[in-house]
């Protein structure tokens, strides 16, 4: 068996090294073990970063798995052959290490289904060959249904960070190779499978770190494209949502909940979409105090209160209240001065927010 000093994921260069070599490579098997003890063996070795849960039909029939490591000064590639498994980063995991890195897995064959969120409600399944990213500092649960064989760059978390803003966000997300540049991926992880065995070390070195970088610069423009896609349709929404409201400015049931029963939004979003408004239903208040400064001009007929009412405020102390904070005058006293609607004073500001809004 296996001795338990030899049973790491992450080979380490020899401490009498006065320079780093380009990529230290490290080949694991258990194919030499019992058979009973070949999965607790597997386990065990990546027990250091990954929980690998032993079953009893492995136990009883055996497992095959293999493992060829390279280890270069900035990065680790990882490139295994397993039966089907379980292997998984829970919280408690991740609270007993300090493993923080971000990894890029792609199924060479077999397939992948990974759950990335609480209550395995979300899972990134690769039915379709692609690459999937994973930050080992937030929990997920692998399952390979069928023998597999994975690729795996582990990628330092500064690094990525660096690259990607808000890197936490692609935990989980898959991109397939659907484009000129993972096309080129494509071709270089084909070099990784099958001559990098006999490569030297320099240019072993130099493939792998080409590939983790390809993979690193495929996610970061994924993600600008998705940061800039979510922008635009934010930006739509909250057109909708403002042109709903100038619609509805006299409805006396119009309210941010009315507003979240029209429009399928979540609470946090919508108000955030107002927060430089000072939240929602302020828009809607300064919307409405607005819109009954050009109707105290423009509807003269109308009594200073009855505008007050027909914009949804309660009493006319309410509505000069508000409308003397807003303007700094009484409702009374802005239509005395008659700020008019050919005048270019306050009633011309009033306009140019309604044209705005």
């Amino acid at each position: 068996m296996t001795s338990a000093a030899d049973r790491y994921a992450y080979p380490t260069i020899s401490a009498g090294l006065t320079s780093p070599l380009p990529a230290v490579h490290q080949h694991f098997t258990v194919a030499h073990e019992a058979v009973g003890s070949q999965a607790l063996v597997w386990s065990e070795y990546v027990g250091r970063i990954l929980d690998t849960p032993v079953s009893s039909s492995q136990v009883k029939h055996g497992f095959q798995g293999d493992l060829d490591a390279y280890v270069l000064p900035d990065m680790t590639y990882l490139d295994s052959r397993t039966d089907r498994l379980v292997q998984a980063r829970t919280g408690a995991r991740i609270s007993r290490d300090s493993v923080r890195d971000f990894v890029f897995h792609v199924a060479a064959y077999g397939m992948l289904e990974t759950h990335v969120k609480q209550g395995l409600h979300s899972r990134s399944t690769q039915f379709v060959p692609g690459i999937l990213a994973l930050d080992m500092n937030q929990p997920m649960r692998m399952v390979r249904p069928t023998k597999v064989r994975a690729l795996a760059f582990f990628l330092p978390r500064a690094l990525v960070e660096s690259e990607i803003a808000d890197a936490e966000s692609i935990h989980g997300r898959v991109i397939a190779y659907s484009s000129p540049l993972t096309r080129l991926i494509l071709d270089h992880l084909f070099t990784l499978c099958h001559r990098l065995a006999s490569m030297p070390a320099d240019e072993a070195a130099t493939t792998i770190r080409t590939c983790a970088h390809l993979i690193l610069a495929a996610f970061s423009k994924q993600h600008d494209l998705s940061q800039r896609a979510r922008t635009a349709a934010r930006m739509a929404v909250q057109s909708q949502v403002r042109r709903y409201i100038q619609a509805n400015l006299h409805n006396m049931d119009m309210s941010p909940e009315r507003i979240m029963e029209r429009f399928p939004i979540p609470r946090p979003t919508l108000y955030r979409m107002f927060e430089e408004e000072g939240g929602l239903a302020t828009y809607i208040r300064h919307c409405r105090l607005w819109a009954s400064a050009l109707d105290l001009v423009q509807r003269r007929d109308m009594a200073v209160v009855q505008v007050g009412y027909s914009f949804g405020f309660g009493s006319a102390s309410d509505f000069s209240r508000a409308f003397r904070r807003a303007f700094g005058v009484a409702p009374q006293e802005y239509r005395a001065h008659q700020f008019s609607m050919e005048s270019s004073g306050v009633q011309g500001a009033a306009q140019t927010w309604g044209k705005r809004l």
